[in-house]
Order: structure tokens, then C-alpha cells, then sequence
């Protein structure tokens, strides 16, 4: 039997040995969140670990059976643990190729041991107690082996010992698992893959090694700890880019939610972050590359679906409306949430929340009536779609921009007959006007006529190109000379996640100096791509 051949059922043995149990291994989970599913990730990694190493020719050499066994584990790594699980594999296949010639026994203590040292780094805070105290456990089994002498079937079996026996000891050096009545999710599902490499190794069925606690307090139990204050949505995707500075983006994702990781290099990463703000990740990644096999997960409505119950959106009582609005970034969040808006949907130029979505913030409202603020003409439709399929009475304000839900929600009477409301707050937008300021990705004609890749460019209302120049100030000015009349009292800008205060002071100045009669008033809204907002009235 070829080299290939023999490692394809390796794998895929030990994939199919982790599906199989991949339930009992999601039991184990403390929190009952999308990427919680440990089980279920790592088998579906490990899945894309056989599939891609299945493709190989027969003869394929073991250098490329590790490089098609890491591309498959990065490119398929699904949560937290499928991702750490993907750098292990990816750490073992290094071991393995730099440890050629070495007899079975070593090879098997330098592949864990580059395993454990690629999976810590890839964590910037390793916490001991998870599958990371596993695999180095099972490092240090396989280091003794060979320093022992010890044959290499007798090491896989101590090796695969050891596992089980890290595995029941991390309750003891994690508390919350302790708390919960658990032991390690991905430990346990890494020593069950094992145990399936090794039974493929040996030639012999896989022997399902069965969850035995060393303390009878211990019970397998989730336990349901969800509340309003973590962040909502689990976001994973694919960078691809070359010259990427991991550590910026990781930085950048550190400072925008929790349980951050980005692995992999030349020029192919996997991201995964949670967040409340998924667009603000995209669009800063987007920067450096193309992202693809993005998948967003709402951590609220996953508890929502376990539990059966829908999760408390507060008071017992049923408000007269209840406002769903979209936006991307944390200011104009903030500042929707001010003037009324219940549920702000993250969305707008760079991820159009589907129908379902809007369907599902409506639904989690404790309103007798919903109105939903698109602001994007693109969302319009999805909006009119989500109020149609609603058991109860809907509208759809189709605000093309944030400053127009502004200048709607300044009109909402949250007390009002329905009706009425909905009249007001769309009579409403023919009160104002807006712009917005951003960069061609690439060569048009429009018109203003040529426009170049990377000029800055002005758009009215949501329609058309109106303005293009060289920077933001020049745009910008040139946008309100278009839109600014005597009639004009105020204008609203709202600087974005990459417009710094000093610029945006600079440019108030220059606003006050060409039209002094004017009020101008400035928010943050953080908004991704697009520096500049403009709303006048």
C-alpha cells in the first residue's frame, strides 16, 4: 500500500471517528453559542482535512500529503476549535516532514511537539485547562517515549492514554469547567481523533475510549450562560492577500470583540472573531485582500434555538412599535439607538443583511408593530420582504442613507396611531438631502466623466457619482456646493472608522469658512469605507 493511500484512510478514519461521536462531544460545551458546537467543528475541519487529502494521486509524496493536510484544515476550520484544531494538524505535518529518517517513535514526539508549539502561538492568550493542555500533554507522553526507547506501537497506546487522562484532569485547571460539571469540549474531541488515527494506524477498529470522570461530582451538562452583554455574533472567514501584517489584524479584531484568531501564511489566513459589528471586520480586511467563505452567526438566536424559548428582549410589556434599523459601525449605532431604534441590524454598502435577518430582529422585539429603516436602497426590498411575512403589522421607511433614518426618527412618536407615524417619519425624508464620500475600487465613466481607480468620488442621495477629486476635502466641498442653498440651516457630518478627529476638524473649517451661514454639526460614526457622511436640511 502506497504512502498516500495508507494516509488517506488514516485520516479518514479519524475523521469519521470524531463524527460519530461529535454529539457526545458537543454536550461537553459550557456555552451554547454557534462556535460552541466543538464536535460538530472539528469534525467538518477534519472532513476538510480527508477531503483535500483525498485528491492526491496515489503516489503523492508524504511533503505534499501535509501540504494538502494543512490547506485542508485552514480552508475548512470552522469556530474556535476547528481553528486551533487546523494548527495542530498544520504543526504535525511540519514535525513530520522535518523529522524524516528519524525512527517512527521520534517522528511521532517531534510532529506533537511542532503541533503544540504552532497551536500556542496561534492563541494570544493560551489558557491551560483546554485542548491546548491536551495536545502539549501528549507532547511531553510522546518525548518520554522516545527518550525511553519505547517501541512505536507502545507509544501511540501511551500517547492515547495520556490524552484521555489530560482530558479528565482539565476541570481541575479551568474553573468554569469545574463550575459547568465538564471537561474540555476540543480536548476531548483531539483525543478521540487520535484514538481514530491510531486504531487506522494499527489496523484495527476504532475503540471508543468512553468519558469516565475522576469525580463523581462531575456531570455532562451544558450550561447556559448567555446574557446580552457578550458579542453577538461569531464572524470566520478567509483572507487571501499577500504581505499581510498578522499582527495588525489581529490587533484591529482584538479591539473589535473577543475570542479573536488569525492563522495561517502565505497570503492565505482564516479569521474568526466574535463581534457585534461583523462589517467592521470585513471591511477592515478588505483592505489587504479578498475575504471569502464568510459565515456570520447570531449567538442570541442560537441559544433561542436549543432553549425553545426566545431569549428576554425586556419588558413583559408589548410596546406600541418597535424600530429595526441597519448600520455599520458602532457610532451610528449608538446614535439610532438614541433616537428610538430597538434593534440595529449591522449592515449597509459592504453586507446586505438578507431578509431572514430583519425577519429575526422584528420577531425578537416585544412590539405590536415594527417599522424597519433600511437606509441603504439596496436593503429596501429585503426590508419590504421581511414586513410582508410578519405576524404582525409592518412598514418599511425606505431611508437610502443613516442620515435620512436620522431626519425620520426626529418625527416618531413612539405612542402614535401606526398609520400616522409611518405617514410622518416618511414625509420626513423630503426634508433632507445626503452624500456620501468614499474611493473607487476601480476605472469608470460617470457623470462627471472619467473616474480612476482610487479617486476619492461623492455620491447624492444614493443615485449618482457627482463629484470626484483627489481627497476627501475637495469631494466634500464640492458635494455641498451641489446640495447647500440659502434655504440650507444645517449640515450633519459623520467622520468614519478611518477619518481621524484632525481631519475632521479641518474640514468643519473649511465648511464654516465657504458657507458661514451655516450650522455644522459633527458626529462619529465610525462607519467603514466611507470617511464622510453628509446630511443637509
Amino acid at each position: 500500500m502506497t504512502q498516500s493511500i495508507s494516509f488517506r484512510n488514516v485520516v479518514a478514519t479519524a475523521a469519521a471517528a470524531l463524527k460519530n461521536r461529535s454529539e457526545e462531544v458537543n454536550r461537553l460545551n459550557v456555552f451554547p453559542v454557534p462556535d460552541g458546537d466543538t464536535g460538530t467543528n472539528m469534525s467538518l475541519t477534519l472532513e476538510a482535512v480527508a477531503a483535500d487529502v483525498a485528491k492526491l494521486p496515489t503516489d503523492a509524496s508524504l511533503e505534499d500529503i501535509c501540504k494538502a493536510a494543512t490547506h485542508g484544515s485552514l480552508m475548512g476550520a470552522r469556530g474556535n476549535s476547528g481553528v486551533i484544531s487546523s494548527q495542530i494538524i498544520r504543526g504535525a505535518c511540519e514535525g513530520l516532514v522535518a523529522s524524516d529518517g528519524l525512527n517512527p517513535t521520534e517522528r511521532l514526539a517531534l510532529a506533537l511537539e511542532s503541533a503544540t508549539t504552532v497551536a500556542f502561538q496561534a492563541v494570544r492568550k493560551p489558557v491551560e485547562g483546554t485542548i491546548l493542555t491536551v495536545v502539549k500533554d501528549m507532547a511531553t507522553a510522546a518525548r518520554g517515549a522516545a527518550e525511553g526507547g519505547i517501541d512505536f506501537i507502545e507509544a501511540l497506546e501511551l500517547v492515547s492514554s495520556e490524552a484521555h487522562s489530560s482530558v479528565r484532569r482539565t476541570p481541575e485547571l479551568l474553573p468554569v469547567l469545574k463550575e459547568a460539571g465538564v471537561v474540555d469540549a476540543g480536548g476531548f474531541g483531539l483525543a478521540i481523533y487520535f484514538d481514530g488515527l491510531m486504531s487506522a494506524i494499527l489496523g484495527r477498529e476504532v475503540i471508543e475510549v468512553p468519558l469516565t470522570l475522576s469525580q463523581d461530582t462531575l456531570k455532562v451538562v451544558p450550561v447556559d450562560d448567555w446574557d446580552d452583554d457578550e458579542f453577538l455574533y461569531c464572524t470566520e472567514f478567509l483572507l487571501f492577500g499577500e504581505g499581510i501584517d498578522k499582527e495588525s489584524v489581529h490587533d484591529f479584531i482584538a479591539d473589535h470583540g473577543g475570542s479573536e484568531l488569525i492563522v495561517g501564511d502565505d497570503g492565505q489566513y482564516k479569521v474568526h472573531v466574535h463581534t457585534n459589528d461583523p462589517s467592521e471586520v470585513l471591511s477592515y480586511c478588505l483592505k489587504f485582500g479578498e475575504i471569502a467563505e464568510v459565515h456570520i452567526h447570531n449567538m442570541r438566536r442560537q441559544q433561542e434555538e436549543r432553549s425553545g424559548e426566545p431569549v428576554d428582549s425586556g419588558s413583559a410589556v408589548a410596546k406600541n412599535i418597535g424600530i429595526v434599523g441597519v448600520a455599520s459601525g458602532s457610532g451610528l449605532e449608538q446614535i439610532l439607538k438614541s433616537l428610538g431604534v430597538d434593534c440595529v441590524v449591522s449592515g449597509g454598502q459592504t453586507m446586505n443583511p438578507s431578509t431572514q435577518d430583519l425577519v429575526d430582529a422584528a420577531e425578537n422585539l416585544n412590539a405590536d408593530h415594527i417599522i424597519f429603516l433600511p437606509n441603504n436602497k439596496n436593503i429596501v426590498m429585503a426590508a419590504n420582504a421581511a414586513a410582508t411575512v410578519l405576524d404582525k403589522p409592518a412598514a418599511v421607511i425606505p431611508t437610502r442613507s443613516v442620515p435620512e433614518a436620522f431626519a425620520a426618527l426626529f418625527m416618531y412618536d413612539p405612542s402614535g396611531d401606526f398609520e400616522t407615524v409611518v405617514e410622518d417619519m416618511t414625509d420626513a425624508l423630503d426634508d433632507v438631502r445626503t452624500a456620501e464620500i468614499t474611493t473607487a475600487i476601480k476605472d469608470a465613466k460617470g457623470k462627471v466623466g472619467d473616474i480612476h481607480a482610487g479617486q476619492v468620488i461623492g455620491i447624492i442621495d444614493g443615485n449618482e457619482i457627482e463629484a470626484v477629486g483627489d481627497n476627501i476635502e475637495q469631494v466634500a466641498l464640492s458635494l455641498l456646493d451641489l446640495l447647500v442653498d440659502k434655504e440650507t440651516e444645517t449640515v450633519t457630518l459623520l467622520f468614519g472608522a478611518d477619518y481621524s478627529d484632525e481631519q475632521g476638524a479641518s474640514l468643519v473649517n473649511l465648511v464654516a469658512d465657504k458657507f458661514d451661514w451655516l450650522e455644522v454639526e459633527t458626529h462619529r460614526g465610525e462607519q467603514p469605507l466611507y470617511p464622510v457622511l453628509i446630511s443637509v436640511e
